[in-house]
């Protein structure tokens, strides 16, 4: 799809990932970005258009698809997460991890493939993650909430497809940004998530694989408690022991 000219939706805009995104979308010739945040005082760029929007609240999605008619491209970026374990994990935490990372996209999905159909197709871009594949037992709950969102994108975009549009899956490790700022590991630049999801939507692609973690995963799936698991538990007992 061509962003040169059309108008895009980025939840969570405000910071991190959903800002470079944003800001990724205007360098490449967006007419209008708009920013959809919970707090609307939170976004302070004001090439950026604020508008209002907690993406665990159905009917706030609703009225923002009755609103924003003009919008060709859905970025569904907002997502929350934190540490637990699967014996540890809190069942609120874990509730609100799938409100947001999950069902958010069916609420988005539902609510603006309509506004898409009418411009001819346009295109959902739903940021994902490695443990969309990878069940990491210190983010156990946080892993689960990603997998049901890559199983959905992959339904969505068999179905979305007979209305011509495009749906792109993005798959990252750890991205440096706020909600990893705590884990000592090794993390990647928020800008190169924006220049990697928005290649793949201009290219025509199903995913984005940003980094070698990801595409490593990818690769290992078909064998993984074998080439991916082993790995995780030694880290993870590893951080258990120390």
């Amino acid at each position: 799809m061509k962003i040169e000219g059309s108008v895009a939706l980025v939840t969570g805009a405000n910071r991190g990932i959903g800002k470079v995104i944003a800001d990724e979308l205007l360098a490449r010739g967006a007419a209008k970005v708009y920013a959809g945040v919970r707090d609307v005082t939170s976004v302070s760029d004001s090439r950026l258009v604020p508008v209002q929007l907690d993406v665990s609240d159905p009917a706030q999605i609703a009225s923002a698809a009755r609103r924003l008619t003009d919008v060709q491209i859905v970025v569904n970026n907002a997502g929350i997460g934190g540490g637990s374990t699967p014996l540890t994990a809190d069942l609120d935490r874990a509730r609100a991890e799938l409100e947001v990372n999950y069902l958010s996209l069916v609420s988005m999905t539902q609510a603006f493939a309509p506004v898409l159909a009418a411009h001819g197709g346009g295109a959902f871009v739903n940021v994902l993650s490695v443990v969309s594949w990878v069940a990491v037992p210190s983010l156990t709950t946080y892993s689960a909430s990603k997998a049901a969102a890559w199983s959905y994108t992959n339904a969505a975009r068999v179905e979305l497809a007979r209305a011509g549009t495009q749906v792109v899956g993005v798959h990252v490790g750890f991205v440096d940004t706020d909600l990893t700022a705590a884990l000592p590991v090794d993390k990647i630049a928020p800008e190169a998530v924006a220049v990697s999801a928005l290649d793949a939507l201009e290219q025509g692609r199903p995913e984005a694989l940003v980094d070698e973690f990801s595409r490593g995963a990818k690769a290992s799936l078909h064998d993984d408690q074998n080439l991916i698991y082993p790995g995780v538990a030694d880290q993870f007992n590893a951080a258990m022991v120390g």
